[in-house]
């Protein structure tokens, strides 16, 4: 598999969370973070909805992701440390659509980036048009410092885009319940009815692709 460019990282402070345990029984109080950008023109694709240029990518990006994180979890635990890779795009409890932690809490108290009103991880450089990788580590970092507010403005592109209606117009600050961003429940049900034969259905991106973070890397030179 060709080598996964990192295009953003960090180090986030996760003593106030909740986070997977490691071999003593405690949380993980550090975390790794870092951004691996989707394709430009891929992403721009899908404004309409997703195709299986995209879904390939998704999993292909994914799969780089968990590539690294294993490296980067043997190479902390070469040195000493205890350290504990996020898998991408795992579920874990299907219930309430979700994983072990979310990649987008270490993301945001990485400095990496805001969650928009699409509920998703969005930077200053690729918009959302990214995927994330986590790795918990004991390892103590230099930290943050964390993303503490929203840089949407008042565009609600993805609102009017997702054609869930799953997306509810409100300002993320940290710690907001993604219940407050996102009927998760909702997005869900649309993606398995209308494009189960993209990745099972757990892909579409159209909140993303419509982001205007996100199409303006497409008038930058190449």
């Amino acid at each position: 598999m060709k080598a996964a460019k990192i295009f953003l990282w960090g180090a986030a402070d996760l003593r106030d969370f909740l986070t997977p345990q490691d071999e003593a029984g405690d949380c993980f109080p550090f975390a790794l973070s870092f951004v691996i950008a989707m394709n430009p023109q891929i992403m721009a694709s899908i404004q309409y909805g997703p195709n299986q240029s995209y879904a390939d990518e998704y999993v292909k990006v994914n799969n780089c992701i968990n590539e690294f994180s294993q490296k980067l979890e043997s190479e902390i635990i070469s040195r000493g440390f205890q350290a504990k890779a996020l898998a991408a795009s795992e579920r874990t409890d299907n219930i309430h659509i979700k994983g072990d932690f979310p990649h987008k809490t270490a993301a945001t108290r990485a400095g990496l980036g805001w969650i928009g009103s699409n509920c998703q991880l969005v930077t200053h450089a690729f918009g959302p048009w990214i995927r994330l990788g986590t790795v918990f580590t004991d390892l103590e970092l230099p930290c943050g410092p964390p993303v503490g507010r929203t840089f949407c403005g008042t565009c609600i592109r993805c609102v009017e885009a997702c054609p869930a209606a799953a997306l509810k117009k409100n300002e993320w600050y940290p710690g907001m319940p993604r219940e407050e961003i996102l009927d998760a429940q909702a997005c869900d049900q649309w993606k398995k009815e209308h494009y189960f034969h993209y990745n099972k259905g757990h892909t579409c991106g159209i909140c993303s692709a419509v982001c205007p973070y996100g199409l303006k890397i497409l008038k930058q030179p190449a």
